[in-house]
């Protein structure tokens, strides 16, 4: 999830793609209290660019166990990238398709210098073109020499079907062992309302081929939506029908969280 504000404390990228209101940890914090949540993974946005300070800084106001994902560009000193790894940074994000990014063509040579720490590249790709950017970038990402984790499925299109070529790639991808993937964003993709079933044959899908290499994620605060707003208890409760299984569910929430973050 996300946090943003104040803003006069930390204010976004003129390269922003929206603006946000604040949405301050302990607000987050009180949400955590209501859905049980007790350790929790803070991801830099876009709208904030390489300026990681206020999800660094929020670690400490939510109180609770937390990693950090942050953007960086690629010559971020060494002794930089050591005092992130002891602040609880575990991975660098790229935004594909948000205006500010950090350019892509950097990832190889940033991944190749955080490999030492155990860090992974995170990829949210996002394009509403009728591309497929898993299938295009999926030689590079099987060579990069870190873990990499997959935002919101892919941003895959359900009425596209499981053959859809991004969606291919994301399962070829999670079966090297190599790749996670965070099911999370189901109330962006789905036609549906809660618990938003036609992203169901995809998590069976993902299911099948690696439960080991899957994290469940609420997207809070929600930025840049324009649908119907969720309601974050139901994007938790939506597990019950996305993953049936008791055992598989407490393995997505819990264990496979421990080795991605190193909790």
């Amino acid at each position: 999830m996300h946090v943003y504000g104040p803003a006069d404390r930390y204010p976004v990228a003129a390269t922003r793609a929206f603006d946000v209101p604040d949405a301050l940890p302990a607000r987050l914090r009180a949400l955590h209290d209501t859905l049980g949540v007790e350790r929790l993974v803070l991801v830099q946005p876009s709208g904030y660019g390489t300026d990681n300070r206020r999800h660094l800084e929020a670690v400490a106001e939510l109180g609770r166990p937390a990693r950090v994902i942050v953007a960086l560009r690629a010559e971020v000193q060494d002794a930089e990238l050591d005092r992130l790894h002891e602040a609880g940074v575990r991975g660098v994000r790229y935004n594909i398709g948000h205006a500010g990014a950090v350019p892509l063509a950097e990832m190889p040579a940033l991944a190749a210098r955080i490999a030492r720490l155990g860090w992974h590249v995170q990829l949210h790709v996002m394009d509403d073109q009728g591309r497929a950017p898993l299938a295009e970038m999926e030689p590079t990402l099987r060579e990069l020499p870190t873990d990499v984790v997959i935002d919101h499925m892919g941003s895959l299109r359900p009425g596209d079907g499981v053959g859809q070529p991004g969606f291919q790639a994301l399962l070829r991808l999670v079966n090297t062992g190599r790749c996670w993937v965070k099911l999370s964003c189901g109330y962006r993709m789905s036609a549906l309302p809660p618990p938003y079933e036609d992203m169901v044959p995809y998590v069976q899908a993902l299911l099948a081929a690696r439960p080991d290499r899957l994290v469940w994620a609420s997207d809070w605060p929600h930025v840049s939506f324009k649908g119907e707003m969720p309601n974050t208890t139901d994007l938790l409760d939506q597990m019950l029908t996305w993953v049936p299984d008791g055992a598989q569910r407490h393995q997505i929430l819990v264990r496979n969280p421990e080795q991605l973050y190193g909790f």
